[in-house]
Formats: C-alpha cells, sequence, structure tokens
C-alpha cells in the first residue's frame, strides 16, 4: 500500500478523485496509459486480466477491451478518447454502464510523477451510491497494478 502522504482516494456526489506519486518519470507513466503492452498488463483490479480489441490513442478514437473477472465473469468495455495531450493528460468518456467521464493528470515532480486520475459519473447519485462500493476500491486496485508494472519497467 502507498503511504505517500500525497495519495489517496477522494469520494465526492458523483465524483472518485485518486491521487498518486509515482516512482517514475512522468514519460514513462505516460506511456504505461498509452502503450497497448503496457497497458494491458496493469488496467483493471487485482486478478483481472484485459483482452484488448481496439485501441484508438486519439480524440475521437475508440478503445475497447474485456476485462476478465478472477471468477470467470467478462466485463465488456467501450471508450472513447476525448482528449490527448502528451504527456499532461488523457480525457476518456466511458461509454457503457456506468456512464463516466474518466481525466487523467500527468505532473513531473523532478523524475517523479503525480497521478490525478478523477470519474466523474452520470447516473444519478443514487445509482452512483451503488458503483462506489465497487469503483473505488476497483481503482484503487487498478493504481496498485500501476504502480508495481512501473517499478518493474524503470
Amino acid at each position: 500500500m502507498n503511504q505517500n502522504n500525497e495519495s489517496g482516494a477522494q469520494v465526492g456526489e458523483r465524483e472518485i478523485v485518486i491521487t498518486r506519486v509515482l516512482d517514475a518519470p512522468r514519460d514513462l507513466v505516460f506511456d504505461a496509459w498509452t502503450k497497448e503492452e503496457y497497458l494491458s498488463k496493469w488496467w483493471g483490479p487485482q486478478g483481472f486480466t484485459l483482452t484488448l480489441q481496439k485501441f484508438e490513442m486519439k480524440p475521437g478514437g475508440t478503445w475497447q477491451f474485456i476485462m476478465h473477472g478472477p471468477d470467470g465473469v467478462d466485463y465488456p468495455n467501450t471508450n472513447v478518447f476525448v482528449e490527448v495531450v502528451k504527456p499532461e493528460r488523457i480525457v476518456i468518456k466511458h461509454d457503457v454502464f456506468p456512464h463516466f467521464l474518466a481525466t487523467a493528470i500527468f505532473e513531473d515532480l523532478d523524475g517523479k510523477t503525480r497521478l490525478t486520475y478523477s470519474t466523474v459519473f452520470e447516473e444519478t447519485a443514487a445509482i452512483f451510491e451503488k458503483v462506489k462500493v465497487y469503483a473505488v476500491p476497483g481503482a484503487e486496485q487498478t493504481m496498485d497494478r500501476l504502480e508495481e508494472l512501473l517499478a518493474s519497467i524503470s
């Protein structure tokens, strides 16, 4: 678990914000988000695997994948890239339930990177109450997996 004071999750009415200070340079962290060979190794909660179907890393491009749960359940995902600003920011619209806009911001901290990952849900507050039960720990585990990947490639 990351013990850095600048890291953690904040949950709002329909928003989840996760901040991590990663011990890797910003360009490498951005690559981990934008190169298929890295992304497929860490995206998703602990125990999940990923099959990429389509990955068009450009505004308007589609990112389709299936997350395979440890229980054998498949979770098809379709996303559309709204904005890609190398190496500063990626904005993704999650086009299947639960619908949300995700923004990843990469800040250079003298060789380390502060990653701020926010998801703003379009569903009602009542639906978000149910979604956040799995979305918050799932997002935290996904960021843990990103940290593990970065440690192995940096």
